[in-house]
């Protein structure tokens, strides 16, 4: 399928933020205010345009979407949890837990089975935009939106657990795409982007890119640079390149630029923004006096306002073979286009030297009549080849999963 295909078959999601923070955060020094509007045209088509809103409190669970989504065949959905709150990034533990992060909420949730039902619990509060989540070793680092901090052997610890340690502080509180994702990679250090703080500018040398550091906060470098906003990365699993999503500015136009899959060769490339995005689009303020060949092209074009976030390597057993080493990239969906695209959940498909050979839709479903029943945010595959997708708009964790018998059953 030709990503114009999938563009205009996919289902739409949006992603954005309201400015004001979390209602029980206890943060001083508040960050500067922004408002996704800024740059919007002053023409009527574009007044038609503003962020969206979902429900205030997360979905019941019997009124969750689960049978309007649109799987290929031998493919399930199930609910696997509900009742959290703006449910974003997801991590899973050493011994099987499921911490699910929050951008709206000041909170951690943790997803534990117990008697052979899944049950939501909270491990910390008051916390300010807690989206990103990563795990090593027993202990789990938080990204909040200017700080990262740690809580060690957390899942001995669930009913009880400790105050998160801030390890790092160096991170600018800017709102304007400052809500983080972070990883840990395989050289073992952490991961974690600082977005652009505006729609489009410029950005000081402290933003607008991927740093690592190490796992104790120290030796804080740039790895890679003209990133406007990602909500999602992974290592490839043989090669160990860092692929990752890149949100395009917006105001352009509805259909340019397109949102980018991209993957970092060597530490310090620079993949375009503000001057060039998509890889052949320079920006009308920004691009003049410049060469789209000067910056790294995505390997991708991920369609325009689509909003990829979270993605995650496939290298589970479950899955038909084709799914082996493919990336998983959940599209929030857009909310500045007239039409909505996005809000699905794609499997792209790589060749032999790391290029993109497919990219579709694994789940679609998500936008009937324009109107979102849910929102995609992160996958995070299961040790037994299932997979897990996150939803923010309703509140809750889907699971999906692959059998020969359901295959057969649908044939």
């Amino acid at each position: 399928m030709t990503m114009n295909a999938l563009m205009a078959a996919g289902a739409a999601l949006t992603i954005f933020l309201t400015v004001a923070p979390p209602t029980s955060a206890q943060t001083p020094n508040l960050p500067r205010a922004w408002s996704p509007l800024d740059g919007r045209p002053q023409t009527a088509g574009a007044m038609r345009l503003t962020p969206l809103f979902g429900p205030s409190l997360p979905t019941a669970r019997d009124k969750l979407p689960v049978d309007r989504l649109k799987l290929p065949k031998g493919f399930g959905i199930e609910v696997f949890a509900s009742g959290i709150a703006n449910a974003r990034t997801l991590r899973v533990g050493d011994k099987g837990t499921v911490f699910v992060g929050s951008r709206l909420s000041d909170k951690v949730y943790a997803i534990v089975n117990r008697g052979g039902r899944n049950e939501v619990k909270i491990v910390a509060s008051g916390l300010y935009r807690p989206n990103g989540l990563a795990f090593k070793d027993g202990t789990l680092y938080i990204a909040e939106l200017s700080q990262i901090s740690k809580i060690e052997q957390i899942e001995d610890s669930l009913d009880n657990p400790p105050s998160p340690t801030v390890i790092y502080d160096q991170l600018p509180r800017d709102e304007a795409n400052g809500w983080k994702f972070i990883a840990i990679g395989p050289d073992n250090k952490l991961y974690v982007p600082v977005g652009m703080p505006c729609n489009n500018c410029v950005p000081p040398e402290t933003h607008g890119h991927i740093r690592r550091i190490n796992l104790d906060g120290s030796g804080a470098e740039v790895v890679a640079q003209g990133v406007r906003n990602t909500g999602g990365f992974d290592w490839h699993p043989v090669t160990r390149e860092l692929y990752f999503t890149d949100n395009g500015r917006d105001w352009l136009s509805e259909d340019l630029p397109q949102d980018e899959l991209n993957r970092v060769t060597r530490p310090g490339q620079h993949f375009g923004a503000p001057y060039c995005y998509q890889g052949d689009v320079l920006d009308s303020e920004f691009g003049w006096g410049r060469s789209c060949s000067e910056f790294v092209p995505p390997i991708a074009k991920l369609g325009p306002h689509a909003a990829p976030l979270g993605m995650r390597f496939y290298t589970g057993n479950m899955f038909p073979a084709d799914y082996r080493d493919a990336i998983l990239v959940a599209r929030h969906g857009s909310w500045n286009r007239t039409s909505k695209i996005g809000g699905d959940v794609l499997v792209v498909r790589l060749n032999k030297d790391g290029t993109v050979k497919s990219a579709e839709p694994l789940i679609g479903g998500f936008i009937e009549d324009n109107t979102y029943l849910g929102r995609p945010v992160d996958v995070q595959p299961l040790r037994d080849g299932s997979v897990l997708v996150s939803d923010d708009w309703n509140g809750a964790v889907y699971r999906i999963t692959w059998s020969s018998a359901l295959a057969a059953r649908r044939r």
